[in-house]
């Protein structure tokens, strides 16, 4: 009787057996998830599998049955679509992230902002505002200063917001939109005045396929805990 009571105890001190959750997540979030998935997988010894893409790239991806349990967006719009469509659980969306947009550049000072758009310039990178928030959120600013048309001929597009980010610094363009998030510390840029273009809500939702994961719970949980709200924060985020 006391081996077995030994064993009991024994078994019920093991540790549960870590579980494993897909993640779709919008590419301007790369390096912040990169670091919480981390920090997830030390405390709660879960593996979080990071895909990343533009948006709209993810949410097709996810309509066409990509196994993904997690759905990190660059919006708020898709994951409520995926609800409405039966993809994704409803009541589990919720803004993880607010996004801050942008004008950045590695040779030129384009801290003017404004006037730096009307400057001596080739190539101004901008993700494709069709798939990407940020190019959308970029777009509506050029559009509200006015300068869309004047700009429209030198714009080169970006699949999402990290091939953006990578046609600037390696000089294919100047000058380009993104997130702030990409370019803390790095000269130069211009911050977006909010009053130009939408907020930047970016959601989280659980994919019917992760309905049943405990680990794709616990990792939606594990963005809206304190520490992985300062991690965020840090990063260039406003956070709800």
């Amino acid at each position: 009787m006391r081996g077995i009571f030994a064993l009991a105890v024994a078994l019920l001190a093991l540790p549960a057996q870590a579980e494993t959750l897909n993640a779709a997540v919008a590419a301007n979030f790369t390096a912040v998830a990169e670091e919480l998935a981390a920090l997830f997988g030390q405390e709660t010894g879960n593996e979080a599998v990071l895909s990343f893409g533009s948006t709209g790239q993810l949410y097709a991806q996810i309509s066409q049955g990509a196994p993904f349990d997690v759905f990190l967006a660059a919006d708020d719009e898709r994951p409520g679509i995926a609800i409405g469509k039966g993809l994704a659980v409803e009541g589990t969306d919720f803004t993880y992230a607010v996004g801050r947009l942008v004008l950045y550049s590695p040779s030129l000072d384009i801290t003017a902002g404004e006037a730096a758009l009307s400057g001596d310039f080739d190539k101004l990178a901008i993700a494709d505002p069709h798939a990407a928030p940020y190019g959308a959120a970029a777009l509506e600013t050029l559009e509200a200063l006015d300068l869309y048309e004047a700009i429209q001929p030198k714009l080169v597009t970006g699949e999402n917001i990290s091939q953006t980010l990578q046609f600037v610094e390696s000089g294919n363009a100047e000058l380009g939109f993104v997130a702030a998030s990409q370019v803390i510390g790095k000269a130069y840029q211009w911050e977006v005045p909010a009053e130009l273009y939408s907020p930047i809500r970016q959601d989280a939702v659980l994919l019917t396929h992760g309905q049943e994961n405990a680990a794709a719970r616990a990792f939606l949980d594990f963005l809206r805990s304190p520490e992985a709200l300062a991690i965020i924060e840090a990063a260039g985020y406003s956070v709800p």
